[in-house]
């Protein structure tokens, strides 16, 4: 399979990071259960990006990266932001301001700069495997590498 040249593949070159391309077949609704799946790794080094707004005005949205087998916490998230409310975006948002289509959402190249939170522990693996920018298309690389290619912000506890 020939992978597609994504905005985020462009984002990591530009920082020049090393990483490795793992394709994987697609499931709707799948998640990083079956990218850990297909790939045979576990489903704490496949790292979602999920894309979060604060709900009063003005709106700001933000990138959150967490472990696969994990659920982000939204009122945890807020506290740590020190706002009312924070919640995760509907797909049709958070196309609009990632750039990417749900299920093949990456923290490189989004189409908005959004401030990236990473859930600290993520810093601590030795590879970690996370989205490239489509659907079945993962970048295996360093967690500290994230830092090079986007400003992050580690967050001790999301969930």
């Amino acid at each position: 399979m020939k992978a597609p040249m994504t905005n985020a593949i462009r984002a990591v070159q530009k920082a020049g990071v090393e990483y490795e391309l793992m394709a994987y077949k697609y499931e709707e609704h799948g998640g990083t259960r079956v990218g850990a799946r297909e790939l045979g790794v576990d489903e704490h080094r496949v790292i979602k990006t999920i894309i979060c707004q604060t709900e009063e005005k003005p709106i700001v949205p933000f990138v959150v990266l967490m472990h696969g087998d994990c659920e982000i916490s939204t009122k945890a998230m807020a506290r740590f932001l020190n706002v009312k409310g924070v919640k995760v975006c509907d797909p049709k948002d958070a196309d609009k301001y990632s750039g990417y289509h749900v299920g093949g959402t990456s923290p490189f190249g989004t189409k908005r700069e959004m401030t990236v939170y990473v859930q600290k522990s993520i810093l601590d693996l030795p590879e970690i495997y996370i989205n490239a920018g489509s659907r079945g298309l993962l970048f295996k690389m360093n967690p500290a590498d994230i830092t090079k290619v986007v400003k992050t912000e580690a967050v001790e506890a999301m969930q």
